[in-house]
C-alpha cells in the first residue's frame, strides 16, 4: 500500500464515499490518488434453478445503459447473506432454500475500495406476496425503482455463450459466474 499523508472526503452519499488521498508513490514522489469507497460490502447472487438455469436480470444502468447481470446490490453491513437474500427477493421475486458463499472479490481495485461477496443460491421458489403491513414494496415496484426491465432464467451453457459473445459484459457478473462455475466443478 502507498503511504497516505493526508485524506479528505470530497463527496459522499448513502452508498459511496469519494476520498482524495495525498500519497507517497512507489518511486518516493508525492501524489494525489482518488478512491471510491463502498459504505458496505456488495453482494452478488448466482441463483440456479433445478433445471440448471441461471436467473438473470436486465438493469438499465445510468453509466452503460441496459446490462444483463446476476442479482446484486449492497449489503446492510457485515451480514452479507442477509443482503444477498434481500437482493434476490427484491430483484427477482425469488427466495432460495440453500445458500453457499463461493467467493470474495474487489471491484475496480485500481480506483475503488469495494469488497464484494458472491453467493450461489439453489432451491428457488417464489417469495410470498407482501401484504404491505410492514411497509415493504412489492417486487414489481422494487424492480421498477431499480430499472430492472426483465427477469429470466437462462440455461447454464447459454449463459457461458452470453459471456463469450459479449451479451453479458458486466465484469462483476462475469466474475460471479466464474466463482459459481468453480464451486460447481464446471471449470477444469
Amino acid at each position: 500500500m502507498w503511504p497516505v499523508t493526508a485524506s479528505r472526503t470530497v463527496y459522499a452519499n448513502p452508498w459511496i464515499e469519494v476520498v482524495e488521498d495525498d500519497v507517497v508513490r512507489p518511486d518516493g514522489s508525492a501524489g494525489i490518488y482518488g478512491v471510491v469507497r463502498l459504505r458496505q460490502p456488495a453482494v452478488f447472487v448466482v441463483a440456479l434453478t433445478d433445471a440448471d438455469e441461471v436467473v438473470l436480470v436486465t438493469v438499465d444502468r445510468h453509466t452503460t445503459g441496459p446490462s444483463v447481470e446476476v442479482p446484486a446490490g449492497g449489503s446492510d453491513g457485515p451480514d452479507t447473506l442477509a443482503g444477498a437474500r434481500r437482493e434476490l427477493a427484491e430483484e427477482t421475486g425469488l427466495r432460495a432454500e440453500h445458500w453457499r458463499e463461493v467467493g470474495r472479490m474487489d471491484a475496480l481495485n485500481g480506483i475503488c475500495l469495494a469488497p464484494e461477496v458472491v453467493y450461489l443460491a439453489t432451491g428457488l421458489s417464489p417469495v410470498a406476496p407482501s401484504d404491505g403491513a410492514d411497509g415493504a414494496r412489492d417486487e414489481a415496484a422494487e424492480q421498477e425503482a431499480e430499472g430492472i426491465s426483465a427477469v429470466r432464467t437462462v440455461p447454464w451453457p447459454e449463459v457461458m455463450a452470453m459471456v463469450a459473445d459479449g451479451r453479458i459484459r458486466d465484469g462483476e457478473t462475469v466474475a460471479a459466474l466464474m466463482f459459481a462455475a468453480l464451486a460447481l466443478g464446471r471449470v477444469g
